[in-house]
């Protein structure tokens, strides 16, 4: 009898502190991390800054997703980004199942690659021409090239904790997955791949114009308008309205990294509602609603010096794939159809509002940062303007917190420095829910 006694009691207590069960994953990480390096494909995976070992996800619906444990959460990762409509979105599904029964790879142009080509175009009015690629990685490394091209000038300006992906000539001084790991750059970088890059700090103009004073051949300053892998960061006005002035009384070209931030804030790129004027502009992510895509795009006379019109080669066999341009294009349409970004802002600040409200009323310091369909809390006593500010956060706290918001259904980005994500599927309950957990969980 007191083993039977023990037995139910015990379900009880595990039911009630809700002790997830991990054991396929744990299972899975163990049998992937032989022939996976770190088990992962992609480093924030590997869950080292919040401790333990990763997820294994099975599937995902609307604003859920769900691990192979049978372990349901609210999605506030969304693919770092591109599923701003929710996971398998009807209308998404059927165009791509549609696409998939004509081919999968033409090695030839498509009519979805010039659909999608005049969705974005329209949406950014310094665009008129696009090209697609196939990560945001690629994109990038093309708009470095073509900024090179276009003004004859080798050097370019980064800011600390601004990531562009993985390409060797700005891997250096960035946020997310090298701030999750405590890594300065990277093996394999020589110094010639970066000796023409030159690092400022975000939301600090005086330190833009320090390097223009002290080096010569700027030809382009890169930025995310919106930083979001040292966590979500907006610029100052001053910031913005600074840059436009060096834009012109230099002649730099700005290339605005909106791979992340693509969509996210308006129909087209937070560069419109900041003010900020630009001359190339890298996209990923939304534009390709969860498939690998890619694109760098600039008023007709930048563009026209990309092969097969101009000098400045790139290729990608790849590149504009008819479905994952169904992806782009059946996502797109949704999102302008739904004009989603008012509920986005009003899901933001409530739930913003809610964290901060929670976190004062327990005495724990927080700073919460929002931009459109992106936000970020920090374990700060002070705002976080710039990546020195994100890197005095308590990354212990958030570890702990992390995984008290994951046993209470709220998946999160595993890093202090990532930036969450809102869904159109998200609603009143599902808000009521995450704020729940995290007063449990601050």
């Amino acid at each position: 009898m007191l083993y039977f006694y023990f037995i139910f009691n015990f379900k009880k207590i595990f039911n009630k502190f809700n002790i997830m069960k991990l054991i396929n994953s744990e299972k899975l990480y163990q049998r992937s991390v032989k022939t996976l390096v770190g088990g992962v494909n992609s480093p924030v995976r590997a869950f080292k800054s919040v401790g333990g070992n990763p997820l294994f996800i099975e599937s995902a619906n609307g604003t859920f997703i769900k691990d192979v444990d049978g372990n349901e959460y609210v999605d506030y990762v969304l693919s770092y980004g591109p599923m701003i409509i929710g996971h398998v979105h009807p209308q998404v599904q059927e165009f791509v199942v549609k696409t998939l029964e004509k081919g999968y790879s033409f090695g030839a142009t498509s009519e979805n690659e010039a659909i999608l080509a005049e969705l974005v175009c329209s949406a950014f009015p310094t665009m008129d021409k696009i090209r697609f690629v196939n990560s945001g990685t690629e994109a990038v490394m093309s708009a470095i090239r073509l900024a090179r091209a276009f003004s004859g000038k080798n050097k370019i300006i980064k800011f600390s904790g601004c990531y562009h992906g993985h390409t060797d000539a700005l891997l250096v001084e960035a946020g997310s997955g090298l701030a999750t790991l405590s890594m300065p750059g990277s093996g394999g970088v020589t110094q010639a791949s970066v000796q023409d890059t030159l690092i400022a700090k975000y939301n600090d103009i005086a330190s833009v114009e320090k390097l223009i004073q002290e080096h010569e051949g700027i030809g382009a300053i890169f930025l995310e308008p919106i930083a979001g892998n040292m966590g979500v960061v907006v610029p100052t006005k001053a910031f913005i309205e600074g840059l436009n002035r060096i834009r012109k009384q230099h002649n730099i070209l700005i290339v605005a990294d909106e791979v992340m931030t693509g969509f996210r804030s308006c129909f087209g790129g937070a560069q419109e509602l900041l003010g900020l004027e630009t001359d190339i502009t890298c996209l990923g992510k939304v534009i390709g609603g969860g498939f690998p895509v890619g694109a760098y795009g600039a008023r007709a006379e930048i563009m026209d010096r990309v092969s097969p019109l101009g000098d400045m080669y790139q290729a990608g066999t790849l590149s504009g794939n008819p479905v994952a341009m169904a992806g782009g294009i059946a996502t797109l349409t949704v999102v302008k159809e739904e004009n989603p970004y008012a509920f986005f802002n009003d899901y933001a600040q409530k739930l913003s509002e809610g964290m901060l409200g929670f976190a004062k009323e327990k005495g724990v310091p927080l700073q919460v940062n929002r931009f459109g369909s992106m936000m970020n809390p920090f374990f700060s006593e002070n705002p976080i303007q710039n990546y020195e500010d994100a890197k005095k956060c308590d990354t212990q706290k958030f570890a702990s917190f992390f995984w008290k918001m994951l046993e209470g259904g709220m998946y999160l980005p595993p890093s202090q420095f990532e930036a969450w994500f809102l869904n159109t599927q998200l609603n009143d309950a599902t808000l009521n829910k995450t704020l729940e957990v995290f007063k449990n969980s601050i």
